[in-house]
């Protein structure tokens, strides 16, 4: 299963202020760097419900809201180190890097590599 591409069920927001719609997704193996995960409980949480209002600027449809809950890796790509096929895991929606002027202080929930993906149409979650 590593790698080859999965199918599973999703909640997509096509648009805003409309409902869901649950659909069979694609999801591809993990590249480089990156982890696919196996959602075993997610939420909708005011972020997403802003995002889906269609008052968050940065805020792009489709998408697949839920970046808060546990999950499993299910597979990692080249270079990831720290996880492993198997791994239970909380996704965050902040990064942490780790190396970041706010990481290396109390104030992790302001590092700046968030600025990487938000509002680029790039669907990250940190761990």
């Amino acid at each position: 299963i590593a790698n080859q591409v999965i199918k599973c069920k999703a909640a997509v927001a096509w648009e805003a202020r409309k409902p869901l719609s649950i659909e069979e997704v694609e999801v591809a193996p993990s590249k480089a760097h990156e982890v696919r995960i196996k959602i075993i409980a997610t939420a909708v949480c005011h972020t997403d419900a802003y995002t889906l209002s269609g008052a968050d600027p940065e805020g792009s449809f489709p998408v697949i809201l839920g970046h808060e809950g546990v999950e499993i890796v299910e597979s990692v790509g080249e270079g990831v180190t720290k996880l492993k096929a198997g791994d239970t895991v909380i996704p965050l929606y902040i990064p942490q890097c780790g190396e970041c002027k706010f990481c290396l202080n109390p104030k992790t929930n302001l590092c700046q590599k968030i600025r990487v993906t938000q509002g680029k149409r790039i669907n990250a979650r940190w761990y």
